[in-house]
């Protein structure tokens, strides 16, 4: 398996400082750069962030990690793919997710009632099929088009990932995506939703390439699991040990990610767990730190 690991800037992806950023990581040789969804907030939207951060770069990928697909329109989702593909051909990661993690926000992104599981998959499906046909009649049940073409066609199809760690969003993964990427997970839950991934896939006669799962990782350089963090992950997660999900320092990092690979995953998002006292510091100490456990 080929190790990556890639960074995101967590709370730090704000406009103001968001060129300087992704310059840093460039001339740092980091694998891929990384964009959340956050509707309320600064943090800059993961496709605009993508396409600036892409026309600014010359090796670095860039993905969503991760993206809200329902309540988007699935042909206008296809439309920005290619576009980014054209303009940066190999270096577009999309990854994308059922619904926003901030109950604030999911009414942002609406959908029929009860039926966002559905409306993701026929999304992924429609996307699926225009981003690797020159013309795509489809009629499903929320989405239809009629000889629709996007354009040029990505040299080579873009691989789509998703989200989530409930049963149903591993088996859409295994019967639908590429790759997965996870959060909030120990290596014993990750290995068995990998596990759970590539039976789904098996079932339909489909195969998750070994080297496509991956964990977002948020690593706290000292003094703790922040508070804040620490709420959220047991209002996430209720009864769990933050302290098991996020690594205190750069030591328990790169500890965590040797286990993590031991696991099956081999693709890693590594973010801070708080707003980082120097951004600039927290790179610099990233690729010095984790860079090297790359193969």
């Amino acid at each position: 398996m080929k190790v990556r690991i890639g960074v995101s800037l967590g709370p730090a992806a704000v406009p103001a400082v968001f060129a300087d950023a992704v310059d840093r990581v460039e001339a740092l040789g980091v694998d891929s750069l990384w964009l959340s969804e956050m509707v309320f907030g600064s943090l800059v939207e993961p496709f605009a962030g993508m396409a600036y951060a892409l026309s600014r770069t010359s090796r670095l990928k860039v993905g969503t990690g991760v993206a809200v697909l329902p309540g988007r329109h699935p042909v206008l989702v296809a439309k920005q793919l290619a576009s980014l593909a054209g303009l940066a051909p190999g270096r577009v990661l999309p990854v994308f997710g059922l619904q926003p993690a901030r109950p604030a926000e999911r009414g942002l992104f609406e959908v029929p009632a009860g039926r966002r599981a559905a409306v993701f998959e026929e999304s992924l499906r429609l996307i699926r099929l225009l981003l690797t046909q020159e013309e795509v009649s489809f009629r499903g049940e929320f989405f239809t088009v009629d000889g629709a073409h996007i354009g040029p066609l990505p040299a080579k199809p873009l691989d789509i990932w998703l989200g989530g760690s409930a049963p149903g969003a591993l088996s859409r993964v295994g019967r639908l995506a590429d790759g997965w990427l996870g959060s909030l997970l120990t290596t014993q839950e990750a290995r068995a939703a990998r596990e759970t991934i590539q039976a789904a896939a098996w079932g339909v006669g489909r195969e998750v390439e070994a080297d496509h799962f991956g964990i977002s990782l948020a690593v706290a350089p000292g003094g703790g699991v922040p508070a804040d963090l620490a709420t959220a992950i047991r209002q996430r997660r209720p009864g769990s040990d933050p302290a098991a999900l996020v690594p205190v320092g750069w030591s328990a990092a790169r500890r965590a990610i040797e286990q993590y690979v031991l696991a099956g995953i081999s693709k890693f998002v590594i973010r801070p767990a708080a707003p980082p006292a120097s951004l600039d510091g927290f790179l610099n100490d990233f690729a010095r730190e984790l860079m090297p456990l790359q193969t």
